[in-house]
């Protein structure tokens, strides 16, 4: 597995890492089963992931990958976040001090440690600047309870702004060959301030591995439902367009789409690593197998068409 380092920290990351929004389960992705949980986390190590991102929105997932890694903490290296909290039905921006504290203290018990590596604003609060957060965050890491700070979901102008602090080590955006404007900008002002970029929803919750010929029948709940928008109408057919290009240099190149999808995000100048979601170890290992991918110029060109 080959490795970036994390803007200018030490972290030494696996270009492929796993993303663990879907092994929480819940209503955004449907029961998991712990064993397949251990067995998927298991792979990912055997695979030479080392890069483990979680949330508490994200179901069970801090509690699973926790439970998952005991007596293996000092072979990974694990980002989570804060500022977004279930109340009843809906979900709130909270990046009060106290709120905080309070995710930040759930999630080093959930995960089983004493110390997050990378602790990431989730989505800013409008009701708090933020600046009073990274102050926040600056005393949390002060105490020694995380490592480096960061921040997803962020407009372009607002980091630049973050950057020039000197707080903040890395960044944490949507980039696909789906999703591919926002995240270019924000690539750029990673580049004047030597961020770290690690890339999401890479394969758009899976449509990007050709799994999908029609579009699927899901439930109101599911992620895929709400958070992606290429799953409907005539979104989902526009998409198709891209994973018929994908599926070209995939059979060219005798890899899976999936492959080619991810590889294609490792390719854009400034990315650190791709996330990537997975229920299985196959799924970990078909990931894992696209950091040994380079495609050719004339594959990105057309990919990027």
């Amino acid at each position: 597995m080959l490795t970036r380092c994390l803007g200018k920290t030490q972290l030494q990351v696996s270009v492929v890492s796993l993303g663990g929004w879907a092994l929480g389960g819940g209503t955004d992705w449907g029961p998991t089963e712990f064993a397949d949980v251990q067995r998927t986390i298991d792979a990912a190590l055997h695979n030479g992931v080392n890069l483990m991102d979680t949330a508490p929105i994200y179901g069970n997932s801090e509690e699973v990958i926790g439970r998952a890694l005991t007596g293996k903490r000092d072979q990974v290296i694990i980002s989570t976040k804060c500022g977004l909290v279930k109340n009843g039905s809906w979900t709130d921006h909270d990046l009060r001090p106290e709120t905080i504290s309070r995710q930040l203290e759930n999630s080093l018990r959930n995960l089983r440690t004493d110390y997050i590596d990378i602790y990431l604003i989730h989505y800013l609060d409008p009701q708090i600047s933020w600046q009073d957060v990274l102050e926040t965050l600056i005393t949390c890491k002060q105490q020694g309870k995380i490592r480096h700070i960061g921040v997803c979901n962020v407009p372009a102008d607002v980091l630049e702004k973050m950057a020039q602090t000197g707080i903040i080590s890395c960044v944490q955006q949507e980039l696909s060959l789906l999703h591919r404007e926002l995240g270019r900008t924000i690539l750029d002002v990673c580049h004047r301030y030597q961020l770290g970029f690690m890339a999401y929803g890479c394969l758009c919750g899976g449509i990007l591995s050709g799994k999908y010929r029609q579009a699927p029948n899901l439930r109101r709940a599911d992620a895929r439902n709400y958070f992606y928008k290429c799953y409907r109408g005539e979104n989902f057919d526009r998409a198709q367009q891209t994973v018929d290009c994908v599926k070209q240099v995939a059979t060219q190149q005798k890899i899976l789409p999936a492959q080619v999808a991810l590889a294609w995000v490792l390719a854009q100048p400034g990315v650190t690593c791709a996330l990537a979601g997975a229920r299985n170890p196959d799924q970990m290992a078909c990931n894992a197998r696209a950091a040994e991918i380079k495609l050719s110029a004339g594959d990105l060109c057309n990919l990027s068409k």
